[in-house]
């Protein structure tokens, strides 16, 4: 008796009532569930922490952007995504999750996400209709920059960045993201005194 191959729809369909009641951390993508685990390893960290105060301080004067960490984005009613950060403009209707699509995503690669990050979230950004997409690859220390091309309804390549300023227009103001800030050497470890 020979096996025969699963299929999307024999897989379980989960909806965001689902995905609220789970403990961990999880994504929901068109009703697949995906673990996200193990958690980010500190390469990831400390760039997304990087990430993250370069967009603060670009955006302090403006009132309408906003700069986000991890958070829940549902999409749709079966996909739930948490982009590493992100930035959104504009009031999103609740606290707990977002609901607004975000202009600007950064996904930093690990090596349990790469395939996810570049294909399948490629793919749901655009859908979406997220303006710019950064996949960052702490490895070789670069960024792969893309951007939404309205008349096409898809991303065009900006480049793989190492240094310089990625310009954004957000709509209600414009930031120059600077890359080199992320990828600087990182500092000589700490030795205890013997």
């Amino acid at each position: 008796m020979g096996l025969t191959a699963l299929k999307v729809e024999d897989l379980p369909h989960y909806t965001y009532d689902d995905y609220a009641r789970w403990e961990g951390q999880w994504e929901l993508i068109n009703g697949i569930a995906y673990a996200m685990t193990p958690s980010p390893n500190i390469k990831h960290q400390d760039i997304s922490q990087k990430i993250a105060g370069q967009l603060y301080r670009l955006l302090d004067d403006c009132k309408y952007c906003k700069p986000l960490l991890a958070i829940d984005w549902q999409i749709t009613d079966d996909t739930v995504v948490q982009p590493d950060n992100l930035i959104i403009c504009g009031e999103n209707p609740e606290d707990v999750k977002l609901l607004i699509t975000p202009v600007v995503i950064f996904e930093i690669l690990s090596p349990n996400t790469t395939r996810h990050d570049k294909i399948i979230k490629f793919q749901l950004y655009q859908e979406a209709g997220v303006k710019y997409y950064c996949i960052v690859d702490p490895d070789t220390y670069s960024a792969a920059v893309f951007q939404l091309n309205p008349d096409k309804n898809a991303y065009q390549g900006k480049g793989d960045l190492k240094e310089g300023k990625m310009i954004c227009d957000l709509g209600p103001c414009s930031i120059a993201f600077d890359f080199s800030e992320l990828f600087r050497k990182e500092p000589v470890k700490y030795r205890p005194p013997q």
